[in-house]
């Protein structure tokens, strides 16, 4: 429902049966060359593809984070995941990049925070509270990283390219960039949703975990690293969007409960479609296109408002 509202909505809008005779066509390769053909196919049906895979991405990084730390409050942004692969994208756009090489610096610049936070975490003690407050501290660093990129960039070319990336949004959206990015969002979505088993082990501690036989080092390992491919391909594809790796899973929560069965897959569907939605609003509720971090920031925090006080209530 989500996808078709999508599709049908906009600044040009197209009903319903018109949505599906143009898709219908368009599957069997029998697509009429009309306006409404090339702004279903070319401009939003892509669009919609990739916020659904963003937006599970976001949401499933921050259901495991949260069973990983035993703590509701993390998200991506806790590994300094976030400001990691901003970084890269902020120096590629200054730079003038784009495509594959906006892709490239994304994912390096993710891996590098990745590559500090286990690193400081290992040193510290290797525990799960050293790798927070290593990720706090990578956090600050690369956030500094990005004002820094943004007081020198030029302020007629380069900074208002940045800015608007940094704020979020799938405007750029093409089949190009679906065609580049969904392999790492899908693969790594099936991959992390399937060590479900083992992220609940961990949760449980280190010697519960040893004695179901897992390694610790390389599943937490492999974990940050299927959580650092996402958040950068998300990154790379919609720039920086916050609030739903941190409310999605609280909902699902709400839902399904704590069984780790039901919590992941749901979780996945609530996020496409929280992204499909807001997405949708983003590019239609005014002329000028809202980036898609004030939204997700505007709906998120009353929600998770609401979601506190609730349980608070439940809990007395």
């Amino acid at each position: 429902m989500a996808m078709i509202w999508g599709l049908i909505s906009g600044r040009y809008p197209i009903s319903t049966g018109e949505v599906l005779t143009i898709l219908f066509d368009w599957i069997a390769g029998n697509a009429a060359s009309q306006i409404e053909t090339m702004v279903i196919t070319n401009v939003r049906l892509p669009r919609i593809l990739l916020a659904a895979l963003v937006g599970a991405a976001l949401a499933l990084c921050g259901v495991a984070l949260q069973a990983l730390f035993r703590n509701p409050l993390v998200s991506p942004k806790v590994l300094g995941l976030s400001s990691g692969s901003a970084l890269g994208g902020v120096i590629a756009l200054f730079l003038g990049a784009s495509g594959l090489w906006l892709m490239g610096a994304v994912f390096i610049s993710a891996f590098a925070a990745l590559f500090a936070v286990v690193a400081i975490g290992h040193i510290a003690g290797r525990t799960m509270l050293s790798i927070v407050l290593a990720g706090i501290v990578i956090d600050a660093l690369f956030s500094a990283g990005i004002s820094l990129v943004q007081y020198v960039a030029d302020p007629e070319t380069s900074l208002p390219a940045i800015v608007f990336w940094l704020m979020g949004s799938f405007s750029t959206a093409t089949w190009d960039k679906f065609s580049q990015s969904w392999l790492f969002l899908a693969v790594g979505i099936i991959l992390l949703n399937q060590m479900r088993f083992r992220i609940t082990a961990l949760a449980m501690g280190d010697d519960e975990a040893r004695a179901f036989g897992i390694n610790i080092t390389r599943s937490r390992m492999t974990i940050f690293t299927l959580i650092s491919i996402l958040v950068g391909a998300s990154v790379f594809v919609a720039g920086v969007v916050g609030w739903v790796g941190l409310v999605i899973p609280h909902i699902a929560r709400l839902l399904v409960g704590e069984s780790q069965r039901h919590l992941y897959p749901t979780t996945i569907v609530l996020g496409a479609t929280f992204m499909m939605i807001t997405d949708t609003v983003a590019r239609s509720l005014t002329s000028a296109e809202i980036p898609l971090g004030i939204l997700t920031a505007i709906i998120g925090a009353p929600i998770f408002v609401w979601l506190l006080c609730t349980r608070k209530r439940i809990r007395a």
